[in-house]
């Protein structure tokens, strides 16, 4: 894996702005030579064969072109598509952070042949960072546990989710997450999959468990609201392409699966 410039010859490009992407009419990524050229930051991967560049400030888009949410283009492309995008969007923007050693201060270069950045004066590495994120679906008899989160200001009810922090388990981070934001015990854990959320760098860690004990005292700081919701009457939840829709789904459907037997 390279990190190059705005010159790269790559399979596929891809212009991020926060946490958009640009498309053209035909819903496509769109990367106009340009804007390329006038990008502050450009990364390029030659592993999946794309590179990378940032919506330059100041410019206007192309008229044929027009930016989308990712989560709206997750949505609606492939596994394989969203496995590189995602990749492209964290290590955008992880070079943009990653400038300085942290031993000594000085100007980072990139690594002639990994993935890192490497002190010229030290020789330090510094390689891109993945933040593990555990989130869970509580089911309680024919219901599922959902919550509003302060820091969405959409009308969505979500997983529960939270990061593991250093020394943890997976179990023991998913086991204390609940705890502290709703102040309930679980049980029965089961891993369900995982999905990269470049939101700058998560991974998402899905489970499903069950209830054990406990009533609800949210964290107020951090959820809203706490619902323990039928699975034939939910609210507004999280859009396709996240693996908070696909666990609330799985859960629902074997729930509604248990009642017609």
């Amino acid at each position: 894996m390279s990190f190059i410039g705005y010159d790269i010859q790559a399979d596929r490009r891809y212009c991020f702005s926060g946490r958009d992407i640009l498309v053209d009419e035909n819903g496509l990524p769109a990367s106009p030579a340009e804007l390329l050229a006038l990008s502050p930051v450009s990364v390029g991967d030659s592993q999946c064969g794309a590179s990378a560049f940032e919506f330059p400030g100041g410019q206007t888009v192309p008229s044929h072109c027009r930016f989308i949410p990712l989560r709206q283009y997750f949505a609606t492309n492939s596994e394989e598509e969203v496995a590189v995008v995602s990749r492209m969007k964290a290590l955008l923007g992880w070079k943009k952070a990653t400038r300085f050693c942290p031993c000594c201060a000085s100007l980072l270069e990139p690594h002639p042949k990994e993935a890192a950045m490497v002190c010229p004066n030290c020789g330090t590495s510094q390689y891109p960072k993945i933040e593990p994120c555990v989130i869970v679906v509580i089911k309680k008899g024919d219901k599922i546990l959902l919550l509003k989160h302060k820091t969405r200001n959409q009308d969505i009810y979500a997983c529960l989710a939270g990061f593991v922090e250093a020394g943890e388990s997976i179990e023991h981070a998913l086991r204390r997450e609940v705890r502290e934001e709703t102040g309930l015990e679980i049980t029965g854990i089961r891993y369900m999959g995982s999905q990269a959320w470049p939101f700058p760098y998560q991974l998402m860690i899905g489970f499903i468990a069950d209830y054990l004990s406990g009533e609800i005292q949210i964290q107020e700081d951090e959820i809203s609201e706490a619902l323990w919701c039928d699975a034939c009457n939910l609210p507004n939840i999280p859009a396709a392409g996240s693996i908070s829709r696909y666990l609330i789904e799985y859960a629902c459907d074997e729930i509604r699966s248990r009642r017609k037997k």
